[in-house]
């Protein structure tokens, strides 16, 4: 009898100083609330981070580099959607 593999989740923490999460590294739980605590005993053993977020890996649906270009490339002729011709305070940060 062949024994069911747990699923894979991915790990996001998100440090105290960070303004994002960030991807740290994959683990197998048998379910969300056991991928929680062990993404915290495994990647927060020295207090790193603020938040923590899993996903299950089935769930995420990324890209393919092959068609970059019609993704990203119709984004540059839209110049209103860079700020670079706005004037910010100084008081704004991480903008």
């Amino acid at each position: 009898m062949k024994k069911k593999e747990w699923p894979l989740f991915e790990v996001f923490i998100r440090s105290k100083n960070g303004l994002e999460h960030r991807h740290v590294g994959s683990l197998h739980a048998a379910d969300s609330d056991m991928a929680m605590e062990n993404a915290r005993d495994v990647y927060t053993r020295r207090a790193e981070g603020v938040s923590i977020w899993v996903v299950e890996s089935r769930h995420i649906m990324a890209s393919n580099p092959e068609h970059n270009g019609e993704l990203f490339e119709p984004a540059q002729d839209k110049v209103y959607r860079h700020p670079t011709f706005y004037d910010l305070p100084d008081e704004l940060k991480h903008i």
